[in-house]
């Protein structure tokens, strides 16, 4: 289980219902990477880098990119056109509030090199709307959740 935000392309007047429908429909396809994304990455790397430190970097031929930080387990993947960052519910209080602050930080500067919109399933809405204490709520909440059913 993650706390997820999905990078999408929203028309004019398209709900955001609409937008993910059209998003789950694509899913599990394995097109290449479009050239564009590419370039993005290229450009993404660098300053994840600069924010989050050591990651790393799995390349699968022209349909996969995926960036991993190990010490926050935040993960940004590009699978053909689908661009997401994921991190597994680990955290709770002050360490949640700093990671996602780096998962705010790198959801900016994916949404400046993409030109896509990061949207935040959990609170159903795009992450600019989401506020860093409700996203730290959720993620300490269900961590604390599953920390209780499951131990850990």
């Amino acid at each position: 289980m993650s706390y997820d935000i999905y990078f999408l392309s929203r028309d004019e007047g398209q709900s955001w219902d609409d937008v993910l429908e059209a998003a789950e429909a694509r899913a599990g396809e394995s097109d290449p990477i479009p050239a564009e994304l590419l370039e993005a990455w290229q450009r993404i790397v660098p300053q994840a880098r600069g924010l989050l430190g050591d990651v790393d970097i799995t390349e699968y031929e022209d349909e996969s990119r995926e960036l991993t930080h190990a010490d926050t387990g935040i993960d940004l993947s590009v699978f053909g056109d689908e661009v997401s960052i994921t991190v597994p519910y680990w955290h709770t209080g002050d360490r949640a509030a700093t990671v996602l602050g780096k998962l705010f930080a790198l959801s900016v500067l994916v949404e400046k090199e993409t030109g896509l919109t990061a949207y935040d399933p959990q609170v159903e809405a795009p992450l600019a709307k989401t506020s860093p204490q409700q996203a730290v709520s959720i993620m300490s909440g269900v961590t604390t959740d599953l920390r209780n059913r499951y131990g850990g």
